[in-house]
């Protein structure tokens, strides 16, 4: 293997949805970095920026929307945001934080990957 792949940051307070998310997408070779909530998360993106951020809306402690709004004034855009939301409207929690896509939970594994491979390799 030749260099360190950029990490692809999954943030759920779901510690089952959060191990599923990681399995599947190492499955697939993608190296996965993982956070509980909006204030790991923000700790993650400071050792690394990710190549795409896998967030969760409804955490204990910074939710998802704290955490995007803090990503954006400490980051701008440098890492794609996509919603992972089990609220009944997915698309409209995404445009509430601009982000750059969103998955419904619960969420077929090939969308995952599909909406992973979409904005890593800079798709939109």
């Amino acid at each position: 293997m030749t260099g360190k792949r950029e990490a692809v940051l999954a943030v759920d307070d779901d510690i089952d949805l959060l191990g599923m998310v990681e399995l599947v997408l190492e499955d697939e070779g993608h190296r996965v970095v993982t956070a509980r909530d909006g204030r790991e998360a923000l700790e993650a993106v400071a050792q690394e920026m990710p190549r795409v951020i896998l967030l969760d809306m409804k955490m204990p402690g910074m939710n998802g929307w704290e955490f995007a709004r803090e990503f954006r004034a400490r980051y701008d855009r440098r890492a794609p945001i996509v919603v992972l939301t089990a609220a009944e409207n997915a698309r409209e929690r995404a445009a509430e934080i601009e982000a750059d896509g969103y998955l419904g939970k619960p969420f077929e594994i090939d969308d995952l990957l599909r909406t992973v491979e979409r904005y890593a390799s800079g798709g939109s």
